[in-house]
């Protein structure tokens, strides 16, 4: 299932959450009473589960990618099994407890904090999300999930793409797989490289 259908002409725009079986479309609009939760889909459903959620009314989002051989033009999902959702807390616990069609999920937990005793649910930063959307919507095929061992940063400057489908991604400038890309970072997952990015299409982001 192909979860990104409109990807915005002004590469700027987070594009909007699309059912693949009925066509209901959900935008995404910040709210303060929202937050970015994430779920982990049993057995490779997180496109099961992105459908469902979806024509509920909540916008989701799930990392895609084409794969390295384009002439099949087949899709497959960045980060298997997982689906970023943004909802309130009594929304994601809805999904997740008392959704019977929704039974094989459950929360990613944020293996950094502990609360009580317990490691809560793990929440991503909305800058971080729209920046991690910015960065993943053009399903490019080099965009990479990569260690910090792959990363050969140039400088600790943070730059902004200026120019072309990474436009508005904010990141560090560095060496991955011999090509200088921007490295982005979504808590507690992990670090996501942009394709090819010449320095000429970079701005110095200042504080």
């Amino acid at each position: 299932m192909n979860t990104l259908y409109n990807v915005s002409s002004t590469e700027t725009d987070i594009p909007c959450a699309k059912n693949s079986e009925t066509g209901v479309s959900v935008d995404y609009i910040p709210t303060e009473t929202k937050e970015w939760y994430v779920f982990r889909a049993s057995y490779g459903r997180e496109d099961i589960a992105y459908n469902i959620i979806v024509e509920d009314g909540t916008y989701c989002y799930i990392a895609k990618r084409y794969n390295k051989n384009r002439q099949e033009k087949k899709i497959q999902n960045l980060l298997p099994n997982i689906i970023f959702v943004y909802t309130t807390r009594e929304k994601a616990e809805e999904y997740i407890k008392h959704t019977d069609s929704l039974s094989f999920l459950t929360y990613y937990y944020n293996h950094f904090t502990e609360v009580d005793g317990k490691n809560p649910p793990l929440v991503v930063p909305r800058k971080e999300m729209e920046n991690f959307i910015r960065a993943t919507a053009s399903m490019n095929e080099h965009i990479m999930f990569v260690n910090p061992e792959q990363c050969h940063y140039r400088s600790g400057d943070i730059v902004r793409v200026t120019q072309g489908i990474f436009k508005g991604v904010e990141g560090r400038v560095a060496r991955v797989a011999g090509q200088t890309r921007v490295v982005i970072e979504v808590s507690g997952i992990g670090l996501i490289s942009t394709a090819y990015v010449p320095m000429g299409c970079m701005e110095v982001v200042t504080v």
